[in-house]
């Protein structure tokens, strides 16, 4: 599904692919619905974060939403922007069991886990993570549409699964348990917010296009927290049927003060990933990143 918006007739539209999870949907809403006059024009398509790194990664799109992971492998062609993702603190990544389960980190060794992407930061997460409390490593790791790793779980198909999202809500209701919650391993061991979702554009738009975009970004975040309820209808259209409370706790975790800056503090955190994951021989080495203005 796509839409088009903007009002700079003497531009093409830029294309801009994200997920259709709430804290997307409530972030881009203004901008992609014609709210903010003067904007570059767009044109959007959902798809989920295997599908956008995947993108990311062939060259394909002017902007896209990805995984922090990712980017050592674009960074060559695409510009991280320093709004619109995702990074905060006690939102990470959760690895879950069935009731009888694995019931320690040492126990999922060889074991079968569902994971989002492989290019995830969630995944990336989870392989420093285990390289630490996971003797030998998992067995087969297995990628799967994120709508389908719970119910993967609940019914036998995989050992464990790691989840993002609204999953930190509603796991119990697949009669689920938390093996381990990524965040808390990522902040205690760092100090640092999570990275999870970044923005990023192509390079070869130009510094007056990219900062364009910026602008529009943050313009349509402002937008969105001074009239939230301009959006709602758009958000639980694209939630999936998630329940409108979960939708809330979901935009109220996800957006927050990184999404409309990164600020020192994000890019430190960034930095401190890529950094640590580089090392750990997981990713290449990037070197500091430059922020765009």
């Amino acid at each position: 599904m796509s839409t088009t918006a903007g009002t700079r007739e003497s531009a093409p539209p830029l294309s801009l692919t994200y997920s259709p999870c709430p804290n997307d949907t409530f972030v881009f809403h203004a901008w992609t619905h014609g709210l903010l006059p003067g904007t570059p024009p767009v044109t959007v398509d959902y798809a989920d974060i295997d599908i956008t790194n995947g993108r990311a990664e062939r060259g394909e799109g002017d902007l896209l939403k990805v995984s922090y992971a990712v980017l050592p492998w674009v960074l060559e062609e695409y510009a991280l922007l320093p709004c619109g993702g995702a990074l905060g603190r006690g939102c990470g990544p959760l690895v879950l069991t069935a009731a009888g389960g694995a019931a320690s980190p040492a126990e999922l060794a060889g074991r079968t886990v569902a994971v989002p992407s492989e290019r995830s930061t969630a995944y990336l997460l989870f392989r420093l993570w285990a390289g630490e409390l996971v003797p030998g490593g998992v067995g087969e790791v297995r990628v799967l549409p994120f709508a389908e790793i719970m119910p993967a779980v609940r019914n036998g198909r995989v050992d464990a699964g790691l989840v993002i999202h609204e999953a930190r809500f509603t796991y119990q209701t697949y009669g689920l348990r938390q093996l381990a919650d990524l965040g808390e391993y990522w902040e205690s061991s760092t100090g640092h917010p999570i990275p999870l979702g970044a923005i990023v554009a192509r390079r070869s738009l130009g510094e007056e296009r990219l900062a364009a975009v910026t602008e529009a970004i943050r313009a349509s975040v402002r937008h969105a927290w001074a009239d939230p309820a301009a959006s709602r209808e758009h958000v639980l259209a694209h939630a999936q049927e998630m329940d409108p409370a979960v939708a809330d706790a979901h935009i109220g975790l996800y957006v927050n003060e990184f999404t409309a800056d990164l600020g020192p503090a994000g890019y430190a955190a960034i930095d401190a990933l890529l950094t640590r994951a580089a090392t750990a021989g997981l990713v290449p080495a990037t070197g500091r990143l430059t922020p765009v203005s």
